[in-house]
């Protein structure tokens, strides 16, 4: 894994980009994360549809690597942090929690999350239902556009189409910012992209080996 950073300042606050699907808060101390939809790949296989169990491990293994790099001593995910309930790849995240068992770790709900989060209780795992309100930001699933508030968001998977060469293009994951909030990309590797126009969004894209911005 090559990580690459770029950094930036919101709100008087240190945000640090990553060309690994996150977002490090410098002055909290906190890996912010969106869309890592455990149990989907368990939910796939259930159905018929023959889906590796390290795509997790993988996205696990990569979020351990930003928690050590960034010395973080908290996690934010905002929304979708499951995908299905408890299924058999819970486990691998039950094992993972037990390994980073002193990271305070909260999650605000997202669509997934609505029904299948509470027995994450017993993983200490701080759970809010709607919004969180973490001075200067709010944390909240969907995308919020409101001008009295900055909010960080995901739930789109966001995605912008850049052209290479002799009209080849190519679609890669982003960061999308504008004056009033940030959407996430999704964390696992295993979701789509939403490469909508990135119009009144400034979007950050990245490669496994770059993060620019377009």
């Amino acid at each position: 894994m090559t990580l690459q950073t770029l950094e930036k300042t919101i709100q008087n606050q240190t945000l640090v980009f990553t060309n690994q699907r996150a977002l490090f808060w410098q002055e909290q101390k906190a890996v912010i994360i969106s869309d890592l939809h455990i149990g989907k790949t368990a939910y796939f296989r259930k159905n018929g549809i023959p889906i590796p169990s390290d795509i997790l491990e993988k996205d696990l293994e990569r979020l351990s690597i930003l928690i050590e790099n960034f010395s973080a001593e908290q996690l934010i995910i905002v929304g979708d942090f499951l995908h299905a309930g408890k299924n058999k790849d819970f486990e691998i995240f039950e094992e993972w929690r037990s390994k980073n068992s002193g990271l305070k770790i909260i999650l605000i709900k997202g669509n997934h999350d609505i029904h299948k989060a509470d027995f994450l209780k017993h993983l200490d795992i701080t759970i809010v239902d709607h919004s969180l309100k973490l001075e200067p930001f709010t944390f909240i699933h969907e995308p919020l556009d409101s001008e009295n508030e900055f909010s960080i968001s995901g739930h789109l998977h966001p995605g912008v189409t850049v052209k290479l060469e002799r009209r080849k293009t190519v679609r890669l994951p982003c960061f999308r910012v504008s004056d009033n909030q940030l959407i996430l990309p999704a964390f696992s590797e295993f979701t789509g992209l939403d490469t909508k126009s990135c119009e009144d969004f400034e979007c950050i894209a990245f490669t496994e080996d770059l993060i620019f911005e377009l």
